[in-house]
């Protein structure tokens, strides 16, 4: 996958690993696990990067004698999440354009209307 738009998802799904509660960096990870390997490597600077766009705030709370960085999603950062599954929708279309099969050939060798060549061929 091309790093810029590797990148630009990754954002995103930082972004919704936090959505519905403040989270720390471990935590991240181990949720976005299921469905995206990242390493703390690369978390790190997109946490940093989200924040320098204001699309989360972070705070630091001791845990076990040592400060931990909670992430907190701000009202950009959820309008960023919606504007991406907007956008999502034309990836899709794109995707479903890319992947088509090619049309089926009447016997003239017209492309033929597909459902009309699926009903034609149920017909006999």
């Amino acid at each position: 996958m091309e790093n810029q738009m590797k990148r630009g998802l990754l954002d995103v799904c930082v972004l919704a690993a936090i959505k519905d509660e403040d989270s720390y960096g471990y935590r991240i990870i181990k949720d976005m696990s299921p469905y995206v390997e990242i390493s703390e490597s690369t978390l790190y600077p997109i946490l940093r990067r989200l924040e320098s766009g204001q699309l989360l705030s972070v705070r630091s709370e001791e845990f076990n004698g040592r400060l931990r960085k909670y992430y907190h999603i701000t009202p950009e950062g959820l309008k960023r999440i919606e504007s991406f599954k907007e956008e999502w929708k034309e990836i899709m279309m794109i995707y479903e354009f890319v992947t088509r099969k090619k049309p089926a050939k009447d016997e003239t060798g017209a492309e033929a209307d597909t459902e009309q060549a699926e009903e034609g061929k149920k017909d006999e």
